[in-house]
């Protein structure tokens, strides 16, 4: 069946559903659903249906379908919610309907539902809450109401159309500002994002949510004096309350004052013990810090206190040495199997209990939860494998020679940058911290910077990348000495310094008409090792097509096809390191990179691990060892499962053609 024909059937069974024909709505929607199973929305419909009908186990049920295509549909979440109220079990509906409100904050049948259950157990405050926002809902224009709808349907597009329309003609409102923010930050668009939210704290100074997004924005921006400075003045306003005072730990961890961080975060849990997300943190700050023992210890009482809490388990397995013993194997796989776990928390446990399992050699049972957590992250993500490529396309038609060429001369002529592109899981992590124990090179972090620019350049009439055609030499050269000011707070005072964002591979060509005399590294891992790594590895975000086989062999193949592109049209200006080289013959390798980037040997970078400096990559623990060979192969432990991935690699994975 078309999906133009399945949305009208859809559409007619709900019509008949509003006119209470519940049988010849049922019919319609068992025959769409012959046709696809996993149809979310008729699945949802079809769970009303049953509800209506009274047949409210079979409603749940469906419902437990529609979560496990699409973890965070609120409405089937608000839908569970009435079944388990009617039924009698209110611990449950109150999850359930929390789980709603937390997808779409406009679902008011969700709030009214919270709120019946808070006076019927005499809960005041949350009471007290609740009516309030309630009042907030009631008050909210209508567009707004459509475009938290839109947000929470995942129509990022259409939600900006109506927030930006309302916006025009109410130039003022504050909270239709937060929600374009919240489109822009979904969306990748940080700088309009900034602004809306700087404009609303100007406007409405004493709103504390507007202010927590504009700390929020600032950090993604990784702002993170500014950052901490809104969060110190929320501090400043009520120095006892807990969330501001996490919220200033966090910007103090930012800036790396790991000290002053843990004490605010000590003070919060002498408010309230054994939070398992301040506990969480609390191992976050120790674990990037160099205490891995110290944050060990913050993840297992966080754990202890809430064996449910699938992030400290997560952040336990993300630190790559751990070893999970028979009880916490146990314990996880007991919470997995939990009715009504927390979506967000059982993709943490899937990749928790998925490692625990490899380190045990069981690997069909491992790879399945590695592929249970992967298809969860999958169902939010709007990735598109096709748009994607067709971008790379896209891109290497723009950047020719002959452009470059003619820009000759383009940009700011500072050397200072060493960019470090590729994959993740490729290696990258190692090359920074190589590069990072020079005394003429400062490491720093994942930066946005290039990122954040591309997007402001497609928001324009000519798009990106075909925009970059028609850039002059003076607005390069200011790109080019925005970047360096934008990215001076990163440093402490060498030379030389490390952007390591892995996806700037895909705007080499930018990188050199603004900053022609930078270095580029390609950080390149043997594909398929390269591949499943990213597969296991759950990112917080930006790797979209790390979720699925077929999504990240179609990625490493597009990326290699792209490198070779710059290769053609920008001859030496990229040095591919090979992680497997570098493993094999470290001193060789980093002698060649240090060449490359204009740099003198020093004995310090082949004993990388005794640098001291905060890692915040998966691969922390990793660096602070010297090098091992250990992680090269593990893919084969899986290779009866990953056809997927060598059919979508293709001619990329030419070592599989045996």
């Amino acid at each position: 069946m078309r999906e133009q024909d399945a949305q009208a059937r859809l559409a007619e069974a709900q019509g008949l559903l509003g006119k209470g024909e519940l049988p010849a709505a049922e019919r319609l929607l068992r025959e769409l659903l012959a046709a696809q199973p996993d149809h979310p929305e008729a699945l949802y419909t079809l769970a009303v249906v049953h509800r209506y009908g009274g047949a409210l186990q079979a409603a749940i049920d469906t419902l437990h379908q529609v979560i496990a295509i699409v973890p965070y549909h609120a409405r089937a979440h608000q839908e569970l919610g009435h079944l388990y109220r009617a039924g009698g079990h209110d611990g449950r509906a109150r999850d359930a309907y929390a789980r709603a409100l937390h997808g779409n904050p406009a679902l008011q049948a969700s709030a009214k539902g919270l709120l019946a259950i808070a006076e019927t157990q005499g809960n005041a405050s949350e009471a007290a809450r609740l009516r309030a926002q309630l009042d907030w809902l009631a008050r909210l224009p209508r567009p707004l109401i459509g475009t938290m709808e839109l947000i929470a349907q995942n129509r990022l597009v259409k939600a900006e159309h109506l927030c930006r329309s309302y916006l025009q003609s109410r130039p003022k409102d504050v909270e239709a500002m937060r929600l374009l923010a919240d489109i822009g930050l979904r969306m990748g668009v940080l700088d309009d994002a900034e602004f809306l939210l700087e404009s609303a704290v100007e406007f409405a100074p004493d709103d504390v949510r507007v202010r927590m997004d504009y700390v929020a924005v600032l950090r993604k921006r990784q702002k993170f004096a500014a950052a901490l400075a809104q969060a110190e003045a929320l501090l400043a306003r009520d120095p006892e309350n807990p969330q501001f005072r996490s919220l200033c730990a966090i910007e103090r961890m930012q800036t790396g004052d790991y000290a002053s961080a843990l004490t605010l975060l000590d003070q919060v849990l002498q408010q309230v013990p054994g939070d398992p997300t301040t506990l969480t943190t609390r191992g976050h700050a120790l674990k990037t810090a160099g205490d891995t023992t110290a944050a060990i210890e913050a993840y297992r009482a966080a754990i202890d206190g809430h064996p449910g809490y699938g992030e400290a388990y997560y952040s336990l397995a993300n630190l790559k040495t751990y070893r999970f013993d028979d009880q916490d194997l146990q314990a996880m796989q007991r919470q997995l199997g939990a009715a009504g776990a927390d979506p967000g928390h059982r993709t943490y446990l899937h990749f928790a209990v998925a490692k625990a399992l490899e380190d045990r050699g069981a690997y069909a049972q491992s790879f399945e939860s590695y592929r249970q957590g992967n298809a969860i992250k999958r169902a939010q993500s709007r990735y598109d494998a096709d748009q994607m490529r067709d971008e790379f396309r896209a891109t290497a038609a723009v950047c020719t020679a002959e452009l470059f060429d003619r820009m000759r001369g383009s940009g700011n002529p500072a050397p200072d940058p060493i960019f470090i592109v590729g994959l993740p899981r490729a290696g990258s992590t190692l090359l920074e911290q190589v590069l990072a124990s020079h005394s003429q090179v400062d490491g720093t972090l994942e930066l946005p910077n290039v990122l954040s620019l591309s997007q402001r350049l497609r928001r324009r009439s000519a798009g990106y990348p075909d925009g970059l055609a028609q850039l002059d030499l003076e607005t390069l050269q200011g790109y080019g000495a925005q970047y360096l000011a934008e990215t001076r707070i990163h440093r402490q005072g060498a030379p030389y310094f490390v952007d390591k964002m892995p996806n700037n591979f895909r705007h080499i060509g930018l990188i050199r008409l603004m900053l022609p005399n930078a270095k580029i590294i390609d950080a390149r891992r043997e594909p398929m090792a390269c591949c499943f790594s990213g597969y296991k590895q759950l990112f917080a975000e930006g790797q979209d097509f790390s979720y699925d086989l077929t999504d990240v062999g179609r990625y490493y193949r597009d990326y290699v096809a792209l490198m070779d592109h710059w290769d053609r049209v920008l001859p030496g200006f990229v040095l591919r390191m090979q992680h497997e080289d570098v493993v094999d013959d470290l001193e060789t390798q980093v002698r060649r990179l240090l060449d490359f980037c204009g740099l003198p040997f020093e004995d310090a970078c082949l004993r990388y691990y005794e640098t001291q400096r905060s890692v915040r990559t998966p691969s922390s623990e990793q660096v602070r060892q010297p090098i091992f060979t250990d992680g090269l192969d593990q893919w084969r432990h899986f290779e009866p499962w990953l056809e997927p991935l060598v059919q979508a690699l293709g001619d990329a994975a030419p070592a599989l053609r045996r």
